[in-house]
């Protein structure tokens, strides 16, 4: 029997393993049958150039729990004393000191490193033997032993056939690994698809009212799984059964890209665009990232742009090593090639989709807007390669790629600075007169109601030249798109202060809401009272919403604008009713009015040229007297008003009319105003 110690640089290589790799301590699971399959495969290679003149015969490699024990047995090239001393037994390390403080934050780079797979399993063992022999004629077998010091045995054994069997005495803490159900479970997401069938357990079958195992293995991975074949070998189910098996509980994909490269690097894959559910948030991690059909993560962010991520299927490249840690995915040249590479091939199929047949990629352009959006937004050159793909949909469910629309729109909707604007909606119900409006006038509205639109928005004005994008409802029709001057108003002030304080008075008092009583000459078919709201100020709380550091935005109440159409017929004669009515008890007060301000305007001429400590006290008093008069007696005026707005049933019904348009009406307003409806009918 040889004894001897491992040669390592650390006194005890195993305490540091279990630290720093107890976090992902399931990953031994991984790291041994991936071991097994690269024996077995180094077989099948030495077989296929004539090196292995033997039977190759079942290379299925077994895994099996017993008695707290896990083994992983294999029939591959197996390994000789003089082997183990070699792979096993030196592990090189610059230092103890330098390992500890370059990994200490990252765990799974030390197996990747240092390649140490086979070590990962004291993360979960008091002991680990090795029982082996090489396929080389006449080898012996041996088994090493190890009991986690650096200490270890080697003696002649008695072994049958070629391969190696790795025995796991399970630590008492990690018994869970010695359970059927776990091991199963570690088994599926770690080995479902490796390239050497893998068996654990036997199949199972009814007989007489119950299951009973049979002599047959239970394989429990898919050595060829579809994205290691040509697509001209699979048909469309076989896509779409391969992405039930990954995400059983999913709606059937909008689209698949089967992904096959072999320069400047190898990648193979199948991503799906899966269907989106409104409402509900976008799961990312669902690509499985592998290598060589080993499962190494579904954090594929770094791999992937990040819109892609969004995305659900498989990456299997072999360039990308099996612990890859942040550092290496954000440094590493091959990993920007795949990253670009994917983002190049999954423009060009959507291109591809699009050109083939524009009335299915049409149907599906809600659910797979969400994407192409994000990736627009977070990514520039996808986004030049999405402006062939990318479409608008108007407020009619036309479709249209931006610069079909800009061609549409051109004649009819660019202002008279040569500013081509887009009108758009959120809601074609709740903003139906405004769109109805619009269209009246020859404009097309677009309806922007995705989670993005927002920001899409904000970023389309940047990189469309002259153009600029304003909601339907967020200004009078003749506002939102300027062609001439403005009709001017031929109001007398005092007449719109009066107009301004008969319907400010009677606005209802909301939370987070206020309003602005504005007048403007809108013509007599116009609208008599519209609310509008500033497309600066809803956009800001809206990206609010959908982003950080915008917080200021988010609490600021919403802000409308109550525009009175000084033309209608029905403001005229508001306008006319309220000075008949007020006209006496406002007389003397105005008169007020008007010789306080006389006298405040001789006050303040008298201080003019003057330094604050030149005027008498005299005529500072005074002047502060006249100013809390002023203040009175325009309150008082706008009692006289109010009191007067408060019996005007047309006032109240205009208003409510207004606010009912913008589902501003609700509750008790809303029951008020349909009995006042009823009873003016």
């Amino acid at each position: 029997m040889q004894k001897g110690n491992i040669g390592v640089t650390t006194e005890n290589i195993f305490p540091v393993i279990k630290k720093f790799l107890y976090s992902d301590h399931e990953i031994f699971l991984r790291e041994l049958v991936s071991n097994a399959v690269d024996a077995t495969q180094k077989l099948k290679t030495l077989s296929s150039k004539g090196d292995f003149k033997g039977e190759l015969g079942d290379t299925t490699i077994h895994v099996s729990v017993k008695d707290n024990t896990l083994t992983v047995s294999d029939r591959g090239i197996g390994m000789t004393a003089e082997e183990i001393d070699k792979y096993i037994n030196q592990i090189a390390f610059s230092g103890a000191n330098d390992f500890l403080e370059k990994y200490k934050n990252d765990a799974n780079a030390i197996i990747g490193h240092f390649g140490l797979g086979f070590y990962s399993a004291f993360m979960v063992s008091k002991k680990v033997e090795i029982v082996t022999k090489s396929y080389q004629d006449g080898a012996k077998a041996v088994k090493w032993s190890c009991d986690g010091s650096p200490a270890y045995t080697i003696e002649e054994v008695d072994k049958a056939d070629r391969g190696t069997d790795i025995i796991l005495y399970l630590d008492d803490d990690c018994k869970e690994f010695g359970e059927e159900a776990r091991i199963n479970e570690l088994l599926k997401k770690y080995c479902r698809f490796l390239p050497v069938p893998i068996a654990f357990g036997k199949k199972k079958e009814w007989k007489d009212g119950k299951q009973v195992e049979t002599a047959e293995d239970l394989i429990i991975n898919d050595s060829t799984p579809i994205w290691t074949r040509r697509p001209s070998e699979l048909k469309d189910e076989d896509y779409k059964k391969f992405y039930r098996d990954l995400y059983p509980m999913s709606d059937e994909p909008l689209f698949w890209i089967h992904l096959n490269v072999d320069y400047p690097f190898h990648l193979t894959g199948i991503l799906y665009f899966p269907k989106v559910h409104r409402n509900v948030e976008l799961q990312k991690n669902k690509i499985q990232l592998y290598c060589n059909q080993v499962y190494v993560t579904d954090s594929v962010e770094g791999i992937v742009p990040d819109f892609l991520t969004l995305l659900h299927g498989v990456i299997d490249s072999p360039d990308i090593p099996l612990n890859v840690s942040r550092s290496y995915l954000q440094s590493d040249a091959n990993v920007k090639k795949i990253s670009t590479y994917v983002t190049k091939k999954v423009a060009d199929r959507l291109d591809q989709i699009f050109k083939n047949d524009r009335k299915e990629y049409e149907k599906k352009w809600d659910d797979l807007k969400i994407f192409i959006n994000y990736g627009m937004l977070t990514l520039d050159e996808f986004y030049t390669r999405a402006t062939k793909f990318a479409l608008l949909k108007d407020t009619d469910d036309h479709y249209y790629t931006l610069d079909e629309y800009k061609e549409l729109i051109k004649s009819e909707q660019t202002d008279k600075n040569g500013t081509l604007v887009y009108l758009y909606a959120r809601d074609k119900d709740e903003q139906f007169s405004y769109i109805d409006a619009a269209q009246k006038k020859g404009y097309n509205v677009l309806l922007l109601d995705g989670e993005l639109d927002v920001a899409m928005v904000s970023m389309l004005e940047r990189k469309l030249e002259k153009s600029h994008f304003t909601r339907v409802d967020s200004d009078v029709i003749d506002r939102l798109i300027v062609k001439e001057d403005a009709n001017k108003n031929t109001l007398l002030p005092e007449q719109i202060g009066m107009l301004t304080t008969v319907f400010n008075s009677q606005l209802p008092k909301m939370t987070n809401n206020e309003f602005n009583v504005q007048t403007e000459a809108l013509g007599e078919t116009a609208t008599p009272v519209m609310i509008t709201q500033s497309e600066y100020m809803r956009r800001m709380k809206e990206m609010a919403r959908i982003q950080g550091g915008m917080g200021f935005y988010g609490e600021m109440p919403d802000m409308y604008n109550v525009v009175l159409n000084a033309d209608h017929k029905l403001i005229k004669n508001v306008l006319t009713d309220a000075e008949n009515a007020c006209k006496d008890a406002l007389k003397p007060i105005e008169e007020e009015i008007e010789q306080l301000d006389h006298r405040h305007e001789e006050l303040h001429k008298a201080k003019d040229g003057k330094k604050e400590d030149e005027v008498p006290q005299a005529e500072k008093d005074e002047l502060e007297e006249v100013e809390k008069k002023l203040t009175a007696k325009r309150s008082q005026k706008d009692a006289v008003i109010s009191d007067y707005a408060q019996t005007n049933k047309v006032v109240h019904q205009l208003i409510d009319l207004a606010l009912l348009q913008n589902n501003l009406l609700k509750g008790e307003a809303l029951d008020a105003f349909v009995k006042r409806s009823i009873e003016l009918i």
